[in-house]
């Protein structure tokens, strides 16, 4: 595959919210250094950061605090997803900023309310980051093969396994991306989902619960852009 967007990245000494046009990223801290400017005054560096530190904006600042605790230098070896939002404003303009979406430490949503104006102030949830598994061990080459002859090949899923797998994506993402996928299925697909139907009821509802009112990630228009 040709990553296209490498081609793009903005020359810069951070992360940027334009290095995640391309979609979510997924990091794991190595360290948090204290920085001099008054407006970023931590950088985040991470595995794979090529230089280019994670310096969040305050109401993510407020978001670790919440989760991770006041001691930075505890961050080392911990994971978090960060997207582009396009909704954040500097300036009066929707620029985009960095938002965080999932953490590692936690076994459930947190929900908090950040300010978006001096008068007003909006939920933001954060998702638990599920734990890296680790690889299995590589067996030696010249170890037999287990009883029973030649190692069979790990069976692949059939269509009907793929559809419900499928249909299991788009509920995790809420009621309405569900209803479009359906309503893009031929009727016989659509009929075989009904085999699932309370699970994929119940799906929706736990995500439209965790999402409610379009979270996670808002845009509190007065932050500066990551």
């Amino acid at each position: 595959m040709i990553d296209i967007s490498e081609t793009v990245a903005p020359k810069s000494d951070q992360l940027n919210a334009d290095d995640l046009i391309g979609g979510p990223r997924t990091i794991t801290v190595t360290r948090v250094s204290k920085m001099k400017e008054p407006d970023q005054p931590i950088a985040i560096y991470f595995e794979g950061d090529g230089g280019k530190p994670y310096k969040p904006g305050k109401s993510m600042r407020r978001v670790l605090l919440r989760i991770w605790g006041q001691d930075g230098t505890a961050y080392a070896g911990r994971r978090m997803t960060l997207y582009r939002d396009d909704a954040v404003q500097f300036g009066g303009a929707a620029v985009g900023g960095i938002r965080i979406s999932h953490m590692s430490g936690i076994s459930s949503a947190v929900t908090m309310a950040l300010t978006v104006t001096r008068a007003s102030r909006k939920p933001f949830t954060v998702k638990p980051l599920a734990e890296e598994r680790s690889p299995p061990p590589e067996r030696p080459r010249n170890d037999a093969p287990p009883a029973g002859g030649e190692q069979q090949a790990p069976r692949q899923p059939g269509p009907r396994e793929r559809l419900y797998a499928a249909a299991r994506a788009e509920a995790a993402r809420g009621s309405d991306a569900l209803r479009a996928f359906r309503a893009d299925l031929d009727p016989r697909a659509d009929r075989a989902l009904d085999d699932i139907a309370d699970e994929l009821e119940r799906i929706t509802a736990g995500a439209d619960v965790a999402d409610e009112d379009g979270f996670p990630g808002f845009a509190p228009p007065a932050e500066q852009a990551a």
